[in-house]
């Protein structure tokens, strides 16, 4: 399987339709890079989180192809045959088990890109599955009846960075090195931009899933926040304690939303001529500003209520932004107009 070919993209496609958009309309240049990695961050990830495998075997796991990745970025001979098999029959999905039975693809793909790509890629990986790693420390032997939460804020915010931050920075850097290497961009604000801009889509996803993670025993929310509530990981089962925790919920909602600002704000600063990326980064933040308004108005924590974007509202986003685009001030205003828009569709 070559980096940039076809069967890369139908694997990404399967296991990832939503993202396979935003990696599909990038140059080429970057988008084999920027595939192979998040393939294999989805395989740790499904190795993360197979339940059924017990915890000290999913870490080892992880620890194996944590260096089975490091020594590609070295150039080195990777075999990773047997390292998925435990998982594949596991829980997960039809297009999980097969990226684990075709991870000796993705690396030999990954083996083919150009070195300086094999150690970005490499520092990448090690980033989040230390977050991996330490997630099932937290929350490995967590259960419905024993609800485990984060303690703090700095918690939260160290997670968020290791499993979405840094993929900010990875993505910034590649744009930096094969897309515009010459644009007069201010490097650390651009930087500080893009972390926030990944924290703040893994934040969305963290208050959208609230009620399927405390179901498998886990809360993002720290136990220190709740408490100031009057309210412990295990109340937020009953839906009628939203009451309560709306407070504290609008709160991380509105940090959510200075995050995807920030994002708002990376993208803007991006070469105008560069469409394809500055509409991939545009995408996910005018999804998610979608899905914050809808989690304003909702019971977040009743679990029979499904809390997603339509695939064809995601349609519509994305047609309206590239017809948009030409007309900077027009393009510009999106950022700030998804939110009133997705609050006066839920009033029709």
């Amino acid at each position: 399987m070559k980096p940039g070919s076809g069967e890369v993209q139908a694997l990404l496609k399967r296991v990832s339709r939503s993202f396979y958009l935003t990696l599909h309309i990038l140059p080429g240049s970057i988008r084999a890079p920027l595939s192979l990695a998040y393939l294999l961050a989805r395989a740790t990830d499904t190795i993360a989180d197979t339940a059924l495998v017990e915890v000290a075997r999913r870490r080892e796991v992880l620890t194996r192809l944590r260096g089975k990745i490091r020594d590609a970025s070295l150039g080195k001979e990777v075999r990773v045959a047997d390292d998925g098999n435990a998982f594949q029959a596991s829980g997960g999905t039809e297009a999980e088990g097969e990226l684990l039975r075709r991870l000796q693809d993705v690396f030999d793909a990954l083996m083919l890109l150009p070195s300086e790509d094999r150690i970005r890629i490499s520092r990448l990986l090690d980033t989040i599955t230390a977050g991996q790693e330490n997630d099932l420390e937290k929350f490995g032997n967590a259960s419905p009846d024993c609800i485990v939460a984060f303690q703090s804020d700095e918690d939260l915010d160290r997670y968020t960075y290791q499993v979405a931050g840094c993929v900010g920075e990875f993505w910034t850097e590649m744009c930096c090195v094969h897309v515009f290497p010459r644009a007069g961009l201010d490097r650390k604000r651009l930087m500080a931009d893009a972390v926030r801009f990944g924290k703040g889509l893994q934040l969305v996803n963290i208050l959208r899933d609230l009620p399927k993670d405390l179901r498998a025993g886990r809360c993002y929310l720290p136990e220190q926040r709740l408490s100031q509530h009057d309210l412990s990981p295990q109340d937020l089962i009953d839906a009628s304690a939203i009451l309560r925790l709306r407070p504290l919920y609008d709160s991380y909602l509105d940090t959510a939303e200075d995050h995807l600002a920030a994002g708002w704000r990376y993208t803007a600063s991006l070469p105008f001529r560069h469409v394809r990326i500055r509409l991939a980064c545009a995408w996910p933040i005018l999804i998610g500003m979608r899905t914050l308004e809808l989690l304003r108005h909702l019971n977040v924590l009743d679990a029979s209520v499904q809390i997603k974007v339509s695939r064809a509202e995601i349609r519509r986003i994305m047609l309206r932004s590239a017809l948009l685009y030409p007309a900077p001030p027009a393009w510009a205003r999106l950022g700030k107009t998804a939110n009133h828009e997705a609050e006066t569709s839920l009033r029709e």
